[in-house]
């Protein structure tokens, strides 16, 4: 019997096996919203303190800035790594400040289809920058939304993902970012959390970074309160 024939065959005889199955109570959904209701709220440091110790410890790199100075900063980030090719999507809202700071060399638009621009990706690129929708304190996590101006490739492929984050989009926990960011109206079709750089333990239990993404994670953190 071919594969193709054997398919429904087989799928049929999964639902038949479920719907003969006894019934089973069912579990109550827990009260998420009423555990982080009563946690109590941690003390001692300032949240954008708590998100930078907890995201140093991923190994994260964090840079504290300015509105006004993260441009300088990311010039400093790519001189000290020597990025010779960056990229970028069009239509964020840093976009026209990378078109004005950077040279067109050195800049490059993320406005190929993946299929004709693989080469380069893998090839010629040495860092991808991103906005952020916000962040976790409690667990140092970046939170990304890609999209058609920002596709997740821009912070799974290149050996450096520059993530720039305002300190107004910290939220405490991942309820508290879900809840006050309205998730459930506005669902995207994929959401990540950044946590550090790639890393993994799977070849002889030795924590390697890099090997399925990037190795650095710089994130350049626009305080509250300074000027813009």
């Amino acid at each position: 019997m071919s594969g193709a024939a054997a398919e429904p065959r087989a799928r049929a005889a999964i639902f038949a096996r479920l719907r003969a199955a006894p019934d089973v109570e069912p579990v109550a959904v827990p009260d998420v919203a009423g555990y982080y209701r009563n946690r109590a709220a941690p003390s001692g440091e300032s949240r954008r303190e708590r998100f930078v110790r907890n995201a140093r410890s991923w190994r994260a790199e964090v840079i504290e800035t300015t509105a006004g100075d993260w441009p300088a900063a990311l010039d400093a980030v790519l001189d000290a790594r020597n990025v010779r090719r960056l990229l970028a999507g069009r239509g964020t809202t840093i976009a026209d400040t990378l078109a004005a700071r950077l040279p067109a060399g050195r800049l490059r638009w993320y406005d190929a289809p993946l299929a004709s621009f693989k080469p380069e990706l893998f090839g010629a690129i040495d860092a991808g920058i991103t906005t952020t929708l916000g962040a976790v304190a409690e667990t140092g996590s970046l939170l990304l939304w890609p999209d058609a101006a920002e596709p997740r490739t821009l912070s799974l492929v290149q050996p450096l993902h520059i993530a720039v984050l305002h300190e107004s989009g910290l939220h405490e926990t991942l309820f508290d970012a879900m809840v006050g960011q309205g998730w459930a109206a506005r669902m995207p079709s994929n959401a990540l959390l950044v946590t550090g750089p790639s890393k993994t333990a799977d070849i002889q239990r030795m924590l390697v970074y890099g090997a399925h993404g990037p190795r650095e994670l710089v994130i350049l953190l626009l305080r509250d309160g300074d000027a813009a």
